[in-house]
């Protein structure tokens, strides 16, 4: 009985990667459109205008920043966001000073805890923002890391 489960899954992975590697499958949601502009922006208003459509967020205590007061190293800064809001739908962080000031963004599905962690690179001392798009607006919250050592640019 082994034998045949094992014939049958090789059989139908083969297949499988045969209809991959012919086109006719491909991974839709994996290749989501994705705001490449958004990130390619030169400029924080520009960046969050690309990203939401308006530049505008309201500040909020209930989202909080985890990031070290001082990086020793740009260009691996950890940085933490969580908030107790409640139907959030992303999660960006933008380096304020960095060139192309997008750093991440995450989309969050329904029922989803509000909780990311990425390491961004930061090219010198700046505000990171995080910018929680729930219920259809805009908050955000900032905290200043100092970077000791450049990352994006040094």
């Amino acid at each position: 009985m082994q034998r045949r489960s094992f014939l049958k899954g090789t059989l139908a992975g083969s297949a499988v990667a045969v209809a991959v590697g012919a086109g006719l499958l491909s991974p839709r949601t994996v290749l989501a459109a994705w705001p490449k502009a958004a990130f390619e922006a030169k400029g924080m208003e520009a960046s969050m205008s690309k990203l939401y459509g308006s530049a505008a967020s309201t500040p909020s205590a209930d989202i909080k920043i985890k990031a070290p007061d001082i990086a020793e190293n740009g260009a691996v800064v950890p940085v933490s966001i969580s908030t107790t809001m409640g139907n959030v739908d992303s999660i960006a962080v933008f380096a304020e000073k960095n060139a192309s000031p997008l750093a991440s963004n995450f989309k969050l599905g329904a029922n989803t805890l509000a909780n990311v962690s990425t390491r961004i690179k930061m090219g010198k001392t700046s505000d990171v923002i995080a910018v929680v798009k729930a219920n259809g607006k805009a908050y955000s919250a900032r905290k200043n890391v100092k970077v000791t050592i450049g990352g994006c640019g040094g």
